[in-house]
């Protein structure tokens, strides 16, 4: 028997250690790689393209917003600037983002296999992404579409002149990415954990992976034949959801909603596994609760598909059944405050320690936080009336989605990065663009509270005079906010050429990954671990030596 970082390992025939990033592989050669490593890599590359599109488009209607009048674009180019920053945004970022790129690179390591249950079909849903991608490349060509990413009938179906079926069929074919995805995962983690990994010995990243591989599965079939069905109408007449042709409009919203209110769980709960790991890591202390966190994560999937109503308050359905989803709305909050509980208690009794991923970290909880109680109001009908499609609306989604999804990819980048790339980033100036980000967040998006409780609908590119302050504070953020990602992504491009060498652990974490070599090996490990301990065995004693 051998030892290796307090875990066994049995011996088996040793692999010719082959480091994924291996230089003497060709270029092409990474374009039909069945690596798990590489296709999340390839992931990461093609999602930081679509993420800078969409927040250029982002950035343009907020220049329009700085003044009232509506005077830089025309009302139909401002429609198609937030229906392109939402599509690109939500289906080719958001969706993909944690469980393509840190879930694909990390899952297969955190299990202790060499790769997932299906390699082949983990580089279809790669390329499945990129045909999606370029059907995504045709809608910018021809025009963009002007229906919201919502893609509400009878607009989308009959009414809208723009490129609504090169939109639907990209979120359709991203859709196929993501259930493969999902199910590789499930299978991975039922069929290839070590010897010795019991669930309850799980990473809580694992966990989390998991719950929303489920939703991916069950969930990503149903906004699939909805945008099939839109195109269908669309292109043949046939009378689904338009009343003037026999079809029910209050029906896509439906449909439309059993999906996309458990799609921001698909976005949402893979941070919360990352924010389980930096939490646990640089506070040197068991997580919490370590149970309640993962079978909340299972809740909050469960739940999470019963809960779509609350969208369609002011749809027409009737009170009573109104009531029944705000209540279960109201329930589904309860696993999310479970996790934010825990990893505060997790704090107490360890040695906190504030780097870069950590700082993410503790800015998710906060965002994450307002995102949520913001949530409640939503989910009371009596408030929902009034605020419904104003910039409260708004400003809610982009607490969960942005300061939470995208604070804890930051997070997990940061904290991975090491072990994916080998490479250590610029450690100080990655502290103070985590400050950067979180402020320029909250100068986009808190004005936006105010202004939807004031009354300002969303999706309009004219307003009232009185308004003009807080839009110029908003669009001041964003530009902000931007500067931020942009920064983040020049030192993480200069970390690869110039970077120190990072080590095996640098951060002294616990798991199986910081027992490999950074960056892993082609097949992972030299021999399947065996593991011995509970996840996140931590004596608050350790230190973490950074290079600055």
């Amino acid at each position: 028997m051998a030892v290796v970082a307090d875990r066994q390992i049995i011996h088996e025939t040793e692999i010719r250690p082959r480091h994924y990033l291996n230089v003497n592989h060709s270029f092409w050669s990474w374009f039909f790689t069945t690596d798990h490593k590489r296709i999340a890599m390839l992931y990461l590359g093609t999602i930081t393209v679509f993420f800078l599109m969409g927040g250029v488009f982002a950035l343009l209607f907020r220049l329009e917003l700085m003044t009232p009048e509506g005077d830089l674009f025309q009302a139909d180019t401002y429609n198609r600037f937030f229906t392109l920053h939402g599509v690109l945004m939500i289906f080719f970022f958001l969706v993909p983002s944690i469980p393509a790129t840190l879930g694909n690179f990390l899952l297969p390591i955190m299990v202790g296999c060499r790769d997932l249950a299906f390699p082949k079909v983990n580089l279809a849903s790669y390329w499945i992404f990129v045909f999606a991608g370029m059907f995504g490349v045709g809608m910018l060509a021809s025009g963009g579409v002007d229906t919201g990413w919502t893609f509400y009938a009878p607009l989308s179906t009959h009414y809208s002149n723009t490129s609504v079926f090169m939109a639907a069929m990209a979120a359709f074919f991203a859709g196929f990415a993501s259930i493969l995805t999902g199910v590789n995962f499930i299978v991975t983690v039922h069929k290839m954990r070590a010897p010795g990994l019991t669930w309850f010995r799980l990473p809580l990243f694992v966990w989390a992976q998991y719950a929303t591989g489920i939703i991916m599965m069950l969930g990503t079939p149903v906004i699939a034949i909805t945008l099939f069905l839109v195109a269908l109408e669309r292109v043949w007449g046939v009378g689904i959801f338009d009343p003037a042709h026999g079809g029910d409009p209050v029906l896509f919203q439906h449909m439309f909603w059993f999906y996309s209110h458990p799609a921001v769980y698909i976005m949402i709960l893979p941070g919360f596994g990352v924010i389980s790991e930096v939490i646990a890591c640089f506070s040197r202390n068991k997580i919490f609760g370590y149970h309640f966190i993962a079978f909340s994560s299972l809740a909050i999937a469960v739940l999470g598909f019963f809960v779509w109503g609350h969208h369609m308050f002011i749809a027409g359905q009737s009170v009573y059944t109104g009531v029944v989803f705000s209540l279960i709305t109201m329930l589904v909050a309860v696993p999310s405050a479970i996790k934010v509980f825990n990893w505060t208690a997790t704090f107490y009794g360890g040695n906190v320690t504030l780097e870069s991923p950590m700082l993410y970290a503790i800015g998710f909880m906060g965002l994450f936080t307002v995102g949520g109680l913001t949530g409640l109001f939503l989910a009371a009908m009596g408030m929902d009336v009034p605020l419904h499609d104003t910039y409260f609306v708004v400003a809610h989604f982009h607490y969960v989605m942005v300061g939470g999804m995208v604070m804890a990819f930051m997070a997990g980048l940061h904290f991975w990065w090491p072990k994916m790339t080998g490479r250590m980033y610029p450690e100080f100036i990655a502290k103070f663009n985590a400050v950067i980000v979180f402020l320029g967040f909250n100068a986009t998006f808190f004005p936006q509270f105010i202004l939807g409780w004031l009354g300002m609908p969303r999706r309009y590119h004219a307003y009232p005079e009185e308004w003009q302050v807080l839009n110029v504070m908003s669009t001041a953020g964003a530009t902000i906010l931007g500067f931020g990602f942009t920064l983040a992504i020049a030192y993480f491009i200069w970390s690869l050429f110039y970077g120190e060498r990072a080590g095996n652990n640098p951060w002294g974490a616990k798991g199986l990954e910081w027992t490999i070599e950074s960056p892993p090996t082609t097949h992972n490990f030299h021999h399947i671990p065996t593991v011995t301990e509970d996840p996140y065995n931590y004596t608050g004693r350790e230190e973490v030596n950074v290079q600055q």
